[in-house]
């Protein structure tokens, strides 16, 4: 049986869209995962043929498995995860059971914020930024004097707006410095300059050199106790010369790691100075992103990554183009779930694609500290950007979480 093997997987979202699109590409799909619940959940994963609990940190354990697979007659043709923090993970083992068509080099830059920093630095895209090793010791004083203030602190492995803090004087850079630390004494951390003007978020397919941007999406941020990301709107029509801009960054990044086939995305804002790249991640973005792209452009991204890895040609040629705008609901309140109301009339607003309430009755919930707190999301679509975007905030304006205090 030709089988792929998925490190890691989220119960919603772009992972396990992939595993429901390797499903339908006819290959048997493996999950590795350390989620006891999702075993205990078995049911919910119709789409996993085999789902096996494995310590996702023990390489060991995890090639014992993948032995076992290919004692039993498995055909193990791509190893891989869409899932952040195991993309580097699967690659590594791609390298040793597979053919392996992406870059684990790349990866690892594309991984870790310090490396990626480090990395482009003489990039004219890249913004001013700090390095704080483990072996600085604290207390630190910032004196460089080619910042200025407000400046970002975070550690160079957090991702989903974790472990990202905002400073405004030499106190709070201080202060959030010592807070970062004190998790993780070893983690390397971050001072970067605040770089203002719109954000957007572009997916990117590489395939034997052929760069093919999968979408451009302007985002909305809500700042809080962190940068949260609540909008995300795909634009259908992009300005050429938004469009040139951004593709000579993105042959420039490409060129610079040597990547013949991979698929990242990069988070960037467009500032008085041009293009300035907030961060890369090397794979398609998580929660609604392929289904907001598949309801813009008719195609699923990674179903077409898949057939990246597979050694195929992937195509990302459109078959609809529409504007599509998701709203993420997060939470003022923190307390128990009681229940979610309004779902039924978010979703016959006209123009709705689909409405996603993410935690159940029971569950805690709390003010955003990271992506993982936006609890549900309306994706909508019309022939404007204006018209996607106001249908999903109206829509998402019918959701009411009903909490009870602890």
């Amino acid at each position: 049986m030709r089988t792929i093997i998925f490190i890691g997987l989220n119960k919603s979202g772009s992972s396990r869209e992939a595993v429901k699109a390797a499903n339908e590409l006819g290959y048997y799909t493996v999950v590795f995962t350390d989620q006891e619940k999702q075993i205990q959940q078995r049911s919910e994963y119709k789409d996993v043929h085999q789902l096996t609990l494995v310590e996702l940190s023990n390489m060991e354990e995890i090639k014992q498995q993948i032995y076992l697979l290919q004692q039993r007659g498995n055909e193990v043709v791509v190893i891989t995860s869409f899932v952040d923090k195991y993309v580097q993970t699967a690659s590594l083992l791609a390298d040793e059971f597979c053919e392996n068509y992406v870059s684990t080099e790349a990866i690892a830059i594309m991984e870790n914020k310090e490396k990626t920093r480090n990395f482009f630095a003489d990039q004219s895209f890249t913004p001013r930024f700090k390095v704080i090793t483990k072996d600085d010791h604290l207390p630190f004083v910032f004196t460089n004097k080619k910042f200025k203030f407000p400046v970002v602190v975070k550690c160079a492995s957090s991702t989903g707006s974790k472990d990202v803090l905002f400073a405004t004087n030499n106190g709070e850079i201080k202060k959030n410095v010592s807070r970062l630390r004190a998790k993780n004494v070893n983690e390397t951390i971050i001072i970067e300059e605040y770089v203002d003007g719109d954000q957007y978020l572009v997916e990117v397919l590489v395939t034997n050199g052929n760069v093919q941007i999968g979408a451009i999406i302007k985002q909305e941020i809500t700042k809080g106790k962190r940068f949260i990301v609540t909008g995300y709107g795909v634009l259908a029509e992009v300005p050429t010369d938004l469009e040139e801009s951004l593709m000579t960054v993105i042959e420039t990044i490409v060129s610079t790691l040597a990547l013949e086939n991979g698929a990242f995305h990069l988070e960037l804002r467009l500032t008085e100075d041009g293009w300035k790249l907030i961060e890369i991640n090397p794979r398609i973005s998580g929660g609604a992103m392929n289904k907001m792209i598949q309801a813009a452009f008719g195609y699923s991204l990674v179903e077409e990554t898949l057939k990246m890895l597979i050694g195929e040609t992937p195509s990302l040629e459109k078959t609809t183009n529409h504007y599509v705008f998701t709203q993420y609901v997060i939470l003022e309140h923190k307390g128990i779930l009681e229940k979610v109301t309004g779902k039924g009339r978010a979703m016959a607003t006209p123009g709705v694609v689909e409405v996603y309430v993410k935690p159940k009755s029971g569950t805690y919930v709390t003010p955003p500290l990271s992506m993982g707190h936006r609890y549900a999301y309306v994706i909508a679509k019309g022939d404007t950007f204006e018209e996607a975007q106001s249908i999903a905030k109206q829509a998402a304006t019918e959701l009411t979480f009903h909490l009870r205090k602890e």
